[in-house]
């Protein structure tokens, strides 16, 4: 378990991933991309009241997770083994929306929005 606490920013951790939630409240807001990416996905827009709470909360450990991770990766000086884990899932995501029937913008804006996540995660560990 060493190798996933030592010399891992928690404040980093902790920060970026509240960050990065923040960042996809507003990535898929109608302020940016939410309503042609909901267009694309399917999906109808709500109002901040009609959020899935399970979808939120998946998120949210999601996110937490993966900038553990960033930090797990920073503090052993191989942050190029999470942006390629990133990269590779972002693929996945993206492929796994065209099977579902994902517009190319909503698949984009997807995939955009876990290499903005990383790129907020990696700088607060940088900064933290």
């Amino acid at each position: 378990m060493g190798e996933l606490t030592m010399g891992v920013s928690w404040l980093g951790v902790v920060l970026g991933a509240i960050v990065a939630f923040l960042v996809g409240w507003l990535w898929y807001s109608p302020m940016l991309f939410g309503p042609k990416w909901a267009e694309g996905s399917g999906v109808e827009m709500g109002t901040a009241n009609e959020m899935p709470l399970n979808a939120m909360s998946a998120q949210g450990l999601g996110l937490l997770l993966m900038s553990w991770f960033v930090g797990v990766t920073a503090a052993g000086n191989a942050l190029l083994t999470v942006v390629l884990a990133t990269l590779a899932f972002a693929c996945l995501q993206w492929s796994g929306g065209a099977f579902s029937g994902k517009s190319t913008y909503a698949r984009n804006v997807d995939a955009g929005y876990w290499i903005a996540a990383l790129a907020v995660m990696i700088v607060a560990q940088a900064i933290f």
